[in-house]
């Protein structure tokens, strides 16, 4: 049963000589007779006004203040909005913040494959949509209604893309304005940084709201956090078109560019001008490589499982491989990550930090020990030949906590499933 029920008037004409608002109350009367009991939410979608066709002409209702339907509209959410794309994503945000999912969309036939390609740029798939024909009748007859269209061009998905884009450009940013953490250690030679979580749009509260990944089982879209990467792209000055983020596996492989890529890889390497690369982190540690001799870089994603399995020193050594950089040479800095007092492992997989030192390891002898794989991760860069003063991990934001920072930080331990992402990315300049 639908939690959500949707009816779109958006650009609806109706063909009568006098009688469309008796025709929208008699119709709007049956979708609510039929589904208040059991919705959370009805809600109905129209332009700035509706157009109802008489004798080849067209005349403009605002249903606001159309006799007889203000009493049935008292009974749904109303949004009116001069774009789809405004409509849609107000209504988005009415679903969201009543944590809804299940959703019914009453649509005119000759509209719901444009409607669907809306929703498919501005949903994921948390949620589930069905979709009924709109029915407006008169006297017993059905109102006019064009043939239901089946096929949307490129062309069309692109102006529907552009629509949305135009949209969630001049939205604002929330929680603050966009911040990236530097390292002096890292030369002129090279864009870098760390994001934080203010100054983007994103507003579901633990995304809320420069969230940098978009997945299936989040509600933020694809077009949001594309959004959030273009102000990230603007304030850098890097090049939206030539980022690569790493595909995580919580593993050691490391893609070099301008080889085959991997499926997953927890790791990227370049010395392409330009290119801007980026490791994704919510409590793992987003890690930066800097080589300003060979004008060499890389990031790696390290989790406590890619810490254990190596992905830095991976990284290092993929960088040595391919470009010839020495150890003495590559600059290391570790990103935002949960801290030793709010991580905790099952004692087996803390025994293996403890193993490689024990000041990794809190509390060791409970049945879950405090792990710090910010510690360890430096241990293990200095054990593979990376000078102790070119690792920065403990200087200015970087060694926040993002558990313990809400504030700043997105974090899985905090928030659980429905966590936001922040990055570390780094690029030479062009």
């Amino acid at each position: 049963m639908a939690e959500v029920v949707l009816i779109d008037l958006f650009g609806l004409k109706l063909n009568s000589e006098n009688n469309c608002h008796q025709a929208l109350l008699k119709t709007l009367n049956a979708v609510q007779y039929h589904h208040a009991t059991k919705a959370k939410f009805l809600c109905v979608m129209w332009c700035s006004n509706i157009s109802c066709e008489r004798d080849g002409k067209h005349d403009n209702y605002e249903l606001e203040t159309s006799n007889g339907l203000s009493a049935v509209l008292g009974e749904f959410e109303t949004v009116s909005n001069p774009s789809m794309a405004a409509s849609l994503y107000t209504i988005k945000q009415k679903i969201d913040e009543k944590n809804l999912s299940s959703i019914k969309v009453i649509v005119p036939r000759h509209r719901k494959t444009l409607m669907k390609a809306f929703i498919d740029q501005l949903f994921t798939d948390v949620y589930s949509f069905e979709f009924e024909d709109l029915q407006v009748t008169l006297r017993g007859d059905l109102l006019k209604q064009s043939t239901e269209i089946n096929i949307i061009t490129a062309q069309e998905l692109k102006e529907i893309q552009n629509e949305i884009e135009t949209y969630l450009r001049s939205l604002p940013a929330l929680k603050g304005e966009l911040t990236i953490i530097t390292s002096p250690l890292i030369p002129d030679i090279f864009i870098h940084g760390f994001t934080t979580r203010t100054g983007g749009i994103s507003y579901i509260p633990t995304l809320s709201s420069f969230n940098l990944f978009s997945s299936s089982k989040r509600r933020d879209p694809k077009a949001v956090v594309q959004e959030n990467l273009r102000r990230l792209a603007n304030a850098a000055g890097f090049n939206i078109e030539k980022f690569y983020r790493i595909k995580t596996d919580h593993a050691n492989d490391v893609w070099i560019m301008g080889r085959k890529e991997p499926e997953s890889y927890d790791g990227i390497t370049t010395n392409q001008r330009g290119v801007t690369i980026a490791a994704l982190g919510a409590d793992c540690i987003p890690i930066v490589f800097a080589d300003p001799v060979k004008k060499a870089c890389g990031v790696a994603h390290s989790g406590w499982k890619g810490t254990l399995l190596g992905v830095a020193m991976a990284t290092v050594n993929a960088m040595i491989a391919e470009y010839g950089c020495s150890l003495e040479d590559i600059v290391v800095i570790l990103g935002p990550s949960v801290g030793p007092c709010c991580f905790t492992l099952p004692k087996e997989s803390a025994k293996v930090f403890h193993n490689l030192h024990p000041a990794c390891v809190r509390l060791f002898d409970s049945p879950d020990p405090y792990v710090d794989i910010r510690k360890a991760t430096r241990i293990l860069l200095e054990r593979g030949g990376i000078l102790p003063q070119n690792i920065q991990d403990q200087n200015q934001d970087l060694n926040l906590c993002t558990s313990c920072h809400p504030d700043k930080f997105f974090s899985h331990v905090r928030d659980g499933l429905n966590f936001g992402t922040q990055i570390g990315f780094i690029s030479i300049k062009e």
